[in-house]
C-alpha cells in the first residue's frame, strides 16, 4: 500500500502523533493516531523519532514524513511534559539572528545548528540550477558602525 502524508501534529493527552494521510489508490483522506509509548520528559527525542519511523506498524504511513519533523513533534511532546507552554516550545524552533547562541545548552545549540543547516541547503545554489551564476560578485553597502566608549579612550594612541 502507498500513502501520502498530508499533515502531522500532536495530542498531549494521551501523548500521541496525529497523521493526516491520503491513500494514493483510493484518494481517501484519513486520520491515524499513533500513540507515543514509553516516552517521558527525560527521553531522547531523536531516538524516539527513529524508533517510531522504523516501527513495522507505522513505517508505511510515516514514509513521507521526515525524521526531523518527527523529532520536532517529540520535542513538543517532551516540552509539554516538562510544563513548557506550546508557544514557547514552538518559538524554540524559530531562528532569531539576534539570539546569543553562546547562552544555549548543548541540545538547543544542536537544534539551532540543524535548522541553520537546513536553511542553508534550501537556499544553496547548485551548478544544475537554472539561475546558477559562477563567480557572482555583490556590493554590500557599508552601514555606519556605532562608536564605543573604549574606542575613544585609548591610551596607546592607536
Amino acid at each position: 500500500m502507498s500513502f501520502e502524508a498530508k499533515r502531522c501534529g500532536v495530542h498531549f493527552s494521551p501523548p500521541s502523533i496525529v497523521l493526516i494521510y491520503q491513500h494514493k489508490d483510493t484518494k481517501k483522506v484519513r486520520k491515524r493516531i499513533i500513540p507515543v509509548r514509553n516516552f517521558s520528559k527525560y527521553s531522547d527525542c531523536s531516538m524516539a523519532a527513529e524508533k517510531l519511523k522504523n516501527n513495522t506498524r507505522h513505517r508505511d504511513y510515516l514514509e513521507g514524513v521526515s525524521q526531523s519533523q518527527l523529532e520536532k513533534l517529540h520535542i513538543i511532546l517532551r516540552d509539554h511534559m516538562r510544563g513548557i507552554s506550546l508557544e514557547h516550545s514552538l518559538a524554540s524552533f524559530r531562528l532569531d539572528p539576534e539570539e546569543d547562541l553562546n547562552k544555549l545548552d548543548d541540545e538547543q545549540l544542536a537544534r539551532k545548528k540543524g535548522q541553520m543547516d537546513e536553511l542553508f541547503e534550501k537556499n544553496r545554489r547548485h551548478k544544475e540550477d537554472p539561475d546558477f551564476v559562477y563567480n557572482l560578485e555583490m556590493d554590500f553597502t557599508k552601514t555606519s558602525q556605532e562608536k564605543c566608549s573604549w574606542d575613544e579612550e585609548s591610551d596607546d594612541g592607536f
